[in-house]
């Protein structure tokens, strides 16, 4: 199973669209994850069109639209794997700790917010990812997404692709 991480896309505030790379793995893709600030409903309408399968979650950024359509955590069994998403998981100090507690039973929790890649492990089985802003790097050296892999019931192939920059 293949899926397709991102977050903080911020459109059209960032960017005027999702970046081409990142459109063109939409139909490579079983699942993508959006983990919040999305800001316009026609992202969300563009992912649910071109997505075989979409998880995603609300923002601090999103508005009413956007928060009547996605929930604030999504939760999903993808092939073995226990997947959470969420938007945002506080100050990077003590994250590992306050996730495995706030997120028991999960395998792999994705985040976002901060525009800052991230992939680490807490005490047990949950690893945490944040595939940074395709759209908007701010202090970051790149905009960003991430792909991953499921096999045999464990999460595989965890990849940080770096966008080139926008003209």
């Amino acid at each position: 199973m293949r899926l397709l991480l991102m977050s903080d896309t911020h459109l059209p505030r960032r960017a005027k669209a999702l970046p081409g790379e990142l459109l063109e793995r939409l139909p490579h893709a079983d699942v993508v994850v959006h983990a919040g600030d999305w800001v316009d409903l026609a992202t969300l309408d563009l992912l649910q069109e071109r997505s075989r399968r979409l998880i995603g979650v609300y923002g601090n950024n999103d508005g009413p639209e956007l928060r009547a359509r996605l929930p604030e955590v999504a939760r999903a069994e993808l092939a073995g794997v226990r997947l959470g998403v969420v938007h945002e998981t506080g100050a990077a100090r003590g994250r590992e700790r306050r996730c495995a507690e706030r997120f028991p039973g999960l395998d792999v929790l994705v985040f976002g917010h901060s525009h800052i890649p991230w992939d680490s492990t807490a005490e047990g089985p949950l690893r945490l990812l944040n595939p940074g802003s395709p759209t908007d790097r701010r202090r970051q050296p790149y905009c960003t997404f991430m792909t991953a892999a499921i096999e045999d019931g464990r999460l595989t192939a965890v990849e940080l692709h770096r966008l080139p920059p926008r003209r």
